[in-house]
């Protein structure tokens, strides 16, 4: 690469938000790790809600007759999920969107790329915790359904 690329191509990442170069292969742990803080965030609390749905069925499924608590979280994040999802996958196209407005030239593919990656996987994350959350629910709406039975 010739200096006045890399001159280019790194005062665009440096000056612009929602760009950066692309590595040479792209996994999900790189998007993680290149992520914002703040969409790093997102995505911990997606997976750990996605997380604590199971361990809420668990529970509620070993409890026996004692259905209590638990099931207004899984109908929130069936519901909610896959809006935090969306919501951080639409911030994030909003600052490559910035990014891409306020550069000179506009930047290849390749160093829009991670950022584009970013906002796909916050909102796959989002859609995950809000199928965990629907399963799970069904899961104990069943539970529920054949304790009344039984009594």
């Amino acid at each position: 690469m010739s200096a006045i690329r890399l001159t280019a191509i790194g005062a665009a990442a440096s000056l612009i938000p929602g760009l950066a170069l692309a590595q040479t292969k792209i996994t999900p742990a790189v998007v993680f790790f290149d992520a914002a803080p703040v969409m790093k965030l997102i995505m911990v609390l997606l997976l750990v809600a996605a997380l604590a749905a199971i361990v809420v069925t668990v529970l509620k499924v070993l409890s026996g007759p004692r259905l209590t608590g638990g099931s207004t979280y899984l109908q929130a994040l069936r519901l909610g999920g896959p809006l935090i999802g969306l919501l951080g996958a639409a911030y994030n196209g909003l600052m490559i969107n910035i990014g891409i407005a306020n550069s000179a030239s506009p930047p290849p593919y390749a160093v829009l790329a991670p950022g584009v990656a970013e906002a796909a996987f916050i909102f796959v994350l989002g859609l995950i915790a809000g199928v965990v959350a629907v399963i799970c629910n069904w899961i104990v709406e069943a539970r529920i359904d054949r304790a009344v039975l039984r009594s």
